[in-house]
This record gives C-alpha cells, sequence and structure tokens, in this order.
C-alpha cells in the first residue's frame, strides 16, 4: 500500500469505495493483525518510542487540520513506512509497550485515511481504515478498534451508502459502552444517533443525543485517549455530530445553533478546515431557514478560515455555496452578489 500510495494514480484506480468491506469482514482484517504479530523482530522497543510516535503523527495531525489534508501526505506515508513500521515490527519491554505502539500505528495510518477521504479518494480512505482496523485490534487497547468501526461509519453515512453504517455505529458503541472515559463514550453515542437518524429511528436518535450530552457535561475523569482526539476536542465533535443529527432530522433552526457551538468550541487559531466546514454547514442552515444575511456573515467567516487550506471538501463547499447564493445575486441581493465574488476569486486561486 506504501508503494501503491506513492505512485497514487495506480494506488487510486484499485482503490474504489466498497459496501461489502463496510461489512465488516472482521475475520479477515485480523488476519492482517496476525501477520503483524508475526513479524516481531530486531529491535527492543520502549515508551520513549511510543511517545516519539504519538508526538509525531500528533504533528501531522495538526498540519492536517490547520492546512488540509494533501499537506505532508506523502511525508507521512514515508514515516509510517520506514520508521513506524519498522518499530511494530521490533522486540518490546512488555506487552503494554507493545500494545501502546500497535495503537499508536493505527493512529497514524487512521491519519491517512482521513488525508485520503478529504481529497475526495473514498475507496483508498477505506483501504486505510482497515488496515488501521488491525492494528488497532492487533493492540488490544480498549475502545480503540470500536472508534475505527465509528470513523467507517461516518464515512458510509457521509457517502449515502447507508448499508451497514447503523450496525457499525451500534457495535463500536456497545463494544465502549462502561470501558472507556464519558467523553470518549459520547462520541460513540452521538456516531450512534446520527446513524439511527439515518434509518429513520427518530425517537432513538434522540435518546442517543440526550446520552452523549449528558455524558460530554459529566464530570471529566481519567483523560481522553490519544486515539480518540483524532478531531479535536470531544465537546466540539459531539456539538458537530449533533449538529448533523438535527438537520437529518429536519430541525435546521437547532442544526444551526449547534454548527456554531462546534466551531467556537476549538481554540483560536486551531482546526480551519473543520470549522470552516461546521460554519459552512451553519451558514446553510441558515439560508434554509430565510436568513440569508446572517448566512452570508456566517459564509464569510468560514472562507476566513479557509485561506491556506488545501482540501476538496472545503472547495466542494465554496462550489455549493456559490449554487445556493446563484438565487439572491439574481434577485439582486448584495451581500450574496459580494460573497459568490470573494469565492470566485477565492476557488480561482486555490
Amino acid at each position: 500500500m506504501w508503494r501503491f500510495e506513492l505512485d497514487r494514480r495506480r494506488f487510486l484506480a484499485h482503490s474504489a469505495y466498497s459496501v461489502a468491506a463496510a461489512a465488516l469482514p472482521l475475520s479477515r482484517v485480523r488476519e492482517i493483525a496476525e501477520r503483524t504479530a508475526a513479524a516481531r523482530t530486531g529491535r527492543i522497543v520502549g515508551m520513549a518510542e511510543v511517545a516519539a510516535v504519538r508526538d509525531m503523527v500528533c504533528v501531522f495531525s495538526e498540519m492536517d487540520e490547520r492546512h488540509g489534508g494533501q499537506h505532508g501526505r506523502s511525508a507521512l506515508v514515508q514515516y509510517l513506512r520506514d520508521d513506524v513500521a519498522a518499530l511494530c515490527r521490533g522486540r518490546f519491554r512488555s506487552d503494554e509497550v507493545r500494545q501502546h505502539m500497535l495503537s499508536a500505528a493505527s493512529r497514524g495510518v487512521h491519519l491517512l485515511g482521513w488525508k485520503a477521504y478529504d481529497a475526495g479518494q473514498q475507496g483508498a480512505a477505506q483501504r486505510y481504515y482497515l488496515q488501521s482496523y488491525a492494528l488497532a485490534h492487533e493492540s488490544g487497547v480498549t475502545g480503540h478498534d470500536a472508534f475505527v468501526m465509528r470513523t467507517m461509519s461516518q464515512q458510509g453515512m457521509k457517502l449515502h451508502r447507508p448499508e451497514h453504517c447503523l450496525s457499525l455505529a451500534a457495535s463500536a458503541v456497545d463494544r465502549v459502552r462502561g470501558r472507556v472515559d464519558a467523553q470518549t463514550e459520547a462520541l460513540f453515542a452521538v456516531t450512534h444517533a446520527h446513524a439511527l437518524a439515518k434509518a429513520g429511528q427518530r425517537q432513538e436518535a434522540v435518546r442517543e443525543i440526550e446520552r452523549a450530552r449528558t455524558a460530554i457535561s459529566s464530570e471529566k475523569g481519567d483523560g481522553v485517549p490519544f486515539w480518540a482526539l483524532s478531531w479535536g476536542p470531544p465537546v466540539a465533535t459531539v456539538h458537530s455530530r449533533t449538529a448533523k443529527v438535527l438537520e437529518t432530522l429536519g430541525d435546521r433552526r437547532r442544526a444551526a445553533a449547534m454548527y456554531g457551538a462546534a466551531a467556537a468550541s476549538r481554540p483560536p487559531g486551531t482546526y480551519a478546515r473543520i470549522v470552516a466546514l461546521d460554519l459552512v454547514a451553519q451558514a446553510e442552515m441558515q439560508a434554509a431557514e430565510g436568513g440569508i444575511e446572517q448566512a452570508c456573515a456566517t459564509w464569510g467567516r468560514a472562507m476566513d478560515h479557509m485561506d491556506g487550506v488545501r482540501s476538496a471538501r472545503t472547495t466542494k463547499a465554496l462550489t455549493g455555496m456559490r449554487r445556493d447564493l446563484a438565487r439572491y445575486r439574481a434577485r439582486g441581493v448584495r451581500c450574496a452578489a459580494a460573497l459568490d465574488d470573494r469565492a470566485v476569486d477565492f476557488l480561482a486561486h486555490a
């Protein structure tokens, strides 16, 4: 996969999103994990090496959220291939060290899947998520493999391929209930709520939203694990996913408020891409409710965060914004015309 990734055209030609793969052929994925276990030879690996991998993955994650998925992608591939893979094949000071190293590697591969997702390469993303699942499962770290299942459920919902999303989300939340801290459990509950809403199970979705909200607002106990921080502060992620549930249920006013809360819940100057996308979604809800001037102001704030971001999703969001603005520009709405002109210039230089 590394070789194909670095020769990306060939890799993508053989990487289509698969509904069959989304059905979780986990027995086959575990075979990959078993090969990882069989390859442990060479150097002795301790917690210092685990900490180094975690720190490096955090650097790549911060770069990804600030500048978009295409920044540092090849560098991440080479780091995982040349450094992390060798560490995973080493000898470990203890079984605990082995668990944490494989979990850290899983997080790195998960990020590579996320970068492919951000580029609109869904088949490649899915393949990396399956690799990430294999490493997480082999690690034995409680909840980590379920977290990757959660990601795969979200990918299916985004692609409007709901065939296995609910079973993925339900299995994931069942695996972690009562076994992880409250904030992490909230992340699983809100994804389950979204899958329920997509499946038309409205009452169950609302109950899961409440469970997520209760969990995220409870007293903080044990720290959120490294692998659960892929998208930053859990409270912001819960707000954003809650907004998606409310949007699915047709409550656009509350969805707009939650998208705004999600954007405001992230530290200033961080997570530029996801803040921009939450603001775009908030603007879409505001426009749908008839508040075009308010929506234009929110879209403008979203564009402020997009400067320097290379992401297929932000480009797609601006194209959609222009489509939404067309009828208002035709009516002579000034804010719509000004914003559309700004978008044209932005896309020309993206």
